[in-house]
């Protein structure tokens, strides 16, 4: 019985130390920076193979009812061709930071997430 007791215990602890690398592996695909983290609803990948990222201020234009995002190659890691997104202002999320991003899911042509800095809302 001594023996069955140590594997089950040794079966619990490798559950734990599992669990902790998965959690810490989950949190870190979805950090969009130190200090914040995209919602897992959001970004599907990781850091380089993730959805979500940041983009460039210069394309994002606000109008009356929402922001017109328009990316080029090179402005995200999913983008090769030019795109064109609009949100409306109740869907956009505000970011952690002050820069702009976006997440694309489950094309390039598909805007599944949109973020904004707090002076930008």
């Amino acid at each position: 019985m001594h023996v069955v007791g140590n594997r089950r215990m040794a079966s619990v602890a490798g559950v734990i130390v599992v669990a902790a690398v998965l959690e810490d592996v989950y949190v870190f695909a979805h950090d969009a920076d130190r200090s914040w983290s995209y919602p897992p609803a959001c970004c599907h990948g990781d850091i380089v193979t993730g959805e979500c990222g940041s983009i460039p201020s210069m394309a994002v234009t606000p109008h009356a009812d929402g922001y017109v995002i328009i990316l080029r190659p090179g402005d995200h890691r999913k983008v090769t061709h030019q795109n064109r997104y609009f949100v409306p202002y109740d869907r956009v999320i505000p970011s952690g930071d002050d820069r702009f991003h976006i997440c694309l899911h489950p094309t390039e042509e598909h805007e599944n997430c949109f973020f904004a800095p707090s002076e930008a809302m």
